[in-house]
């Protein structure tokens, strides 16, 4: 029997593959670009077998999965594949989620439309050229990796927002909402026909305005009780509005002065080291569920008595400057460290960084642990703060006149 991923998150196949094996499942891996699970691939990639495979063309998809003998779940989770994965899953006569709610959730208009609707938001979407709300946000509305975000204070501010974004490939269009203040965090959840867990909540430090680019995370928040309680029952009634009835879920949202407030529902596990934190916090192998749910069944993980690991923290490592990626220096000094911090690569040498001001400028990260998630991020930042990306700046070539 064999489960197939339609693409996936950088990091999690080993974890995925102990999963697929504990249920006596093989994992096949559908990609248009392995280069992308190098270092997954570079440790466990005895325990994945790799289809090469244009992913981004459906009927290639469905052909390579037909092929497959005895298929009996598919995974997609990541973002750009949740869509075709529905759709494919229904094809094929696989569990999977309707490809209705799928494409709901993956217009963040659609979803703040609901939220609204149901009470969970003080605002719906707004029309990015001519709302008078400010400070407001101008996003993808099928945006990923906090690519193609503007935030606008002023009128002036919006106005370039919109020439910028006029020049920028969007996967969905523009859209608009008001920019919540606040710390900003992430729900991490398991669902199963409507019955919702709240697995933990994901600490997100941002870069300063106006870029908001994703610098480190710490997990689990050690929320008062009473908060805890608080914010499990809004994620549920959130959700169960944005119409997600199965899996994992990644929700974004701001804690603002008067409550929280959702930035972006993801209908998945999170990405990063996000599904590493949920196992070494939980104790278990959290893709175990992932695979429950592909084969159609309650995910164990529902009834999980409650964190019995560590808590870890990790910060992403991002060069200074835009150019060839030659290596890192300080990567020799982790093991001296406290809290165990590990090396986890996003780039390789050789790589071109152009987007400094998101996530895909990324070339690393360090993950560490602790007693607490405040204490293991502590640790992750002194053992970030040595490793140095080193870059080489492309010389320019002037043309004559």
């Amino acid at each position: 029997m064999t489960i197939v991923l339609l693409e996936a998150l950088t990091f999690g196949l080993g974890r995925l593959a102990d999963a697929a094996r504990a249920h006596g499942h093989d994992l096949v891996l559908l990609t248009g670009d392995r280069s992308i699970y190098r270092h997954e691939l570079s440790r466990h990639g005895d325990r994945v077998r790799v289809v090469d495979v244009d992913t981004t063309d459906v009927a290639a998809c469905e052909k390579a999965l037909r092929d497959v003998p005895d298929l009996s779940g598919l995974i997609s989770s990541t973002d750009t594949w949740a869509l075709p994965g529905a759709d494919l899953a229904e094809l094929l006569g696989l569990p999977g989620p309707s490809p209705d709610a799928v494409r709901t959730l993956r217009d963040k208009a659609a979803v703040r439309a609901r939220l609204h609707e149901h009470g969970l938001s003080r605002s719906g979407p707004l029309d990015p050229v001519t709302t008078e709300v400010f400070p407001l946000v101008l996003k993808d509305s099928a945006g990923t990796s906090s690519r193609a975000v503007w935030l606008a204070r002023t009128p002036a501010q919006r106005d370039a927002a919109l020439l910028e974004a006029a020049a920028t490939p969007l996967k969905g269009r523009l859209i608009a909402e008001p920019y919540f203040e606040g710390p900003l965090y992430s729900a991490e959840t398991i669902t199963w026909e409507g019955e919702t867990r709240l697995l933990g909540l994901l600490s997100r430090v941002m870069s300063p305005e106006p870029l908001r680019r994703e610098e480190a995370s710490g997990f689990p928040v050690a929320f008062p009780d009473a908060d805890h309680a608080a914010l499990a029952d809004w994620i549920g009634r959130v959700l169960h509005a944005a119409g997600h009835e199965r899996g994992f879920a990644h929700t974004e949202f701001v804690l603002t002065a008067t409550g929280p407030e959702v930035v972006e529902v993801n209908a998945r596990i999170g990405g990063a080291l996000v599904g590493e934190a949920l196992c070494r916090a939980l104790g278990v192998n959290a893709y175990d569920a992932m695979v429950q749910v592909a084969l159609g069944t309650r995910p164990d993980l529902l009834d999980h008595p409650g964190d019995t690991g560590t808590a870890t923290g990790f910060m992403v490592v991002y060069p200074r400057q835009a150019g060839v990626l030659e290596g890192w220096t300080g990567l020799d000094r982790l093991p001296g460290l406290p809290g165990n911090p590990e090396w986890y690569p996003t780039a390789s040498p050789g790589d071109v960084l152009e987007h400094l001001t998101d996530q895909r400028s990324g070339t690393g990260i360090v993950l560490a642990e602790g007693p607490t998630a405040e204490l293991a991020l502590h640790r992750a930042q002194a053992a970030a703060g040595g490793v140095i990306p080193v870059v080489r700046v492309a010389e320019r070539v002037d043309t004559p006149a």
